[in-house]
Order: structure tokens, then sequence, then C-alpha cells
């Protein structure tokens, strides 16, 4: 890794100071640059492209234990942990689902508020009906509670002048 982080700087940066930086001969480095790419390398790359296409096929659904199984269905002997390092390295992952998360407890002994509307939303007066209700947003930093008051004075006088 330190190697290839040098060949990406060494544009930027003198070799030397990048090599000295990381705790790496330049010796060592240019013997790297000078190596062909190992079996095992080429392996993987095949082998990362066959693991996309299965993980495509699969609308994005399978980890690599179904992966693994699917190419042990296809007659390519691998190990579970090469798949799983080789999807890793590559950043495929399986969509997850979706939680459920039940916001409403109408199980309970608290008092229910009363229907004072009994779904007779004209309003007489200004300010006569103001409703509401409420719904969680669930986020990234956690849960959010969104409020949205009606004043069905203001919602009478816009579907009139509709």
């Amino acid at each position: 890794m330190r190697f290839v982080f040098v060949e990406a700087e060494r544009a930027q940066y003198p070799v030397g100071l990048l090599c000295l930086l990381l705790a790496v001969s330049r010796s060592g480095y240019y013997a790297w640059r000078g190596r062909p790419v190992s079996k095992r390398a080429v392996a993987d790359r095949a082998l990362t492209t066959e693991i996309r296409v299965i993980h495509e096929r699969s609308q994005r659904r399978y980890g690599s234990p179904r992966v693994h199984e699917e190419l042990g269905a296809n007659d390519m002997r691998v190990g579970r942990k090469r798949v799983a390092r080789l999807m890793k390295e590559d950043g495929i992952s399986a969509r997850t689902k979706r939680r459920f998360v039940k916001t409403t407890d109408s199980k309970h002994d608290f008092p229910i508020a009363p229907n004072l509307l009994e779904r007779n939303f004209t309003a007489d007066a200004p300010n006569a009906i103001w409703v509401g209700d409420i719904t969680y947003l669930d986020t990234h930093q956690g849960w959010l509670y969104l409020a949205t008051p009606i004043n069905f004075e203001l919602v009478a006088s816009a579907s009139q002048a509709a």
C-alpha cells in the first residue's frame, strides 16, 4: 500500500521524500515498480469482475455468503473469506432492507382526546378551528418530528377562491 501511495504522489513530490516519510526504501519502491503483477492479483481482478456481475444480477441484494454460493454453483472454487475481502476492497455491499419502525402505540391507558369536529370542517369564525398532525422522519442524525398545524379558516377561504 505504501508503494502504491508513492506511485500516486510521485508527480507532485520527490520519490526520496515520500519514501522517507513512509519509512520505505527507494530501492524497494523501484523494485516494486519493475515487478510484474502477481498471478494472485490478476486472478483477484478477474474474480472481482465476476463478483460484480453476480452482485448486479441480484439487483445488489447479495452479500458475500450468497455471492460465494453463486460462484460455487458456477463451478468456481473460491473461499468465502476471499469473496468477502474482494467485495470489501471494491466497495461492494448488499442493499439493506429498510427497517420498519412502529411509531404509534394504540394500546395505552392514556386519555383519548374527544373528536370535537365530528368531520364538520367548516369554520364559523377566524381561528375557530385549528387541527394538526405529527409525523416522524428518520434521518442520519436520528428521529425528527414534523408537526403540521392547519387553520381551517384559511383552508375554507382558499377552496372558495378556487
